[in-house]
């Protein structure tokens, strides 16, 4: 029997707005799901962006408060794409009053603000997504089926890559996301941290790693109003970005593995240059972000001089053919937090959860949390779920 469901958005950035773009999909693409959400609150504090998501949305209720949310009956499940200092206040508070939460990574500014929004969760008994979408894209699923098959063999070796240019430019605005204490880490908690989760997600555990960071823009203006993204703010005072803008890492894994990861907020000429290569004892298996829907693929007994062939995911394969009817139908970022939403929905209809869940945000902040330690002395450094 269908049944709607009240969910509200924390945080109307262009997060928010990507979750809320995922409420309104989510039946196009899964009729069969047995719950609809329905809008009923929006939450930011800058003023007039919550009203404006009325306008554009139809949320039934606008606030700057997100503790009016909490105290709403009529909310039942939350997205909270709010800034990671606020994270852990939002999370557990919502998780107490009985609110299931879709939050976005890295849950929180440390590992313990991750544990923290678990145990809530836990404790409540409500269900706990968490916004590692790179994981839900079908050929990243295959990916994991073909390593998981032994279909390339035992893993060897892999590296992960997330490089951008986000934060390349100089003039870019002095936001919360380079300050300690509202943005915590820097590139670790915001790309290293999904490199982590796929690591895990294709590999299993990791069992120790050893870390190098390195801040190469040193400086940033102040910004003089709101901003959304990564706004410019020439002319601003200037101020001190205070977490890494790099880190390089070695990986080993409990199966024996052994692992690169390696991100990077201001790599001039990348674009969400984001993907792996994971290199077994009788093929290999490459993805590229940018090519979202392929895989590099090398199997068979040659050994030397084996080829790498294009496979194009389709029906089949991971959460695809809620897409599109066959291979190379192109998918894109928004899809994957669709399919997100799908599994969160999916979770709060059945009891059960689906997809990335708060235990998956802890294990990735924990490792996030172990680079940081292992850069300070170059020391080998294992992960404390």
């Amino acid at each position: 029997m269908m049944r709607t469901l009240g969910v509200a958005v924390v945080g109307f950035g262009w997060m928010g707005r990507v979750h809320t773009r995922a409420y309104a999909r989510v039946a196009h693409h899964y009729p069969e799901l047995a719950v609809r959400p329905r809008l009923v609150a929006v939450a930011d504090e800058v003023p007039g962006r919550a009203e404006r998501a009325v306008e554009l949305f139809g949320f039934a209720t606008a606030t700057r408060d997100w503790r009016e949310v909490a105290a709403d009956p009529r909310v039942e499940a939350v997205s909270i794409t709010a800034p990671n200092f606020l994270h852990r206040g939002i999370g557990t508070a919502m998780a107490e009053a009985g609110k299931h939460i879709w939050i976005e990574k890295p849950v929180g500014l440390t590992a313990e603000d991750a544990r923290a929004v678990a145990a809530a969760a836990a404790a409540a008994g409500v269900q706990g997504a968490v916004g590692f979408n790179y994981r839900n894209a079908p050929a990243v699923e295959a990916a994991r089926d073909l390593i998981a098959s032994g279909g390339i063999g035992r893993v060897a070796h892999a590296r992960v890559r997330l490089f951008s240019d986000y934060a390349a430019d100089p003039e870019a605005a002095l936001t919360w996301r380079y300050e300690r204490e509202r943005g915590g880490s820097g590139v670790l908690g915001d790309l290293a941290s999904h490199g982590a989760d796929l690591a895990r997600f294709l590999l299993g555990d990791i069992a120790a790693l050893t870390a190098d960071t390195a801040i190469f823009l040193p400086e940033r203006a102040r910004p003089t109003g709101d901003t959304a993204g990564h706004a410019r703010a020439a002319g601003g005072a200037p101020g001190r970005v205070e977490n890494e803008d790099y880190v390089g890492c070695l990986l080993r894994f409990a199966s024996g593995a052994r692992g690169v990861l390696e991100a990077c907020r201001v790599s001039v000429g990348e674009q969400n240059a984001y993907g792996f290569e994971v290199h077994g004892t009788r093929g290999a298996v490459f993805w590229d972000f940018r090519r979202m829907n392929e895989l590099g693929v090398s199997r068979g007994t040659g050994y030397r001089d084996q080829p790498v062939g294009t496979v194009y995911v389709g029906p089949g394969d991971g959460e695809y053919g809620a897409f599109q009817p066959g291979a190379a139908n192109a998918m894109g970022y928004d899809d994957l937090k669709v399919i997100e939403a799908h599994r969160f929905l999916r979770s709060v209809d059945e009891g059960t959860p689906y997809g990335t869940t708060l235990d998956d945000a802890v294990h990735s902040a924990a490792a996030v949390e172990a680079m940081a330690r292992s850069a300070v002395d170059g020391t080998w450094v294992s992960p404390r779920t």
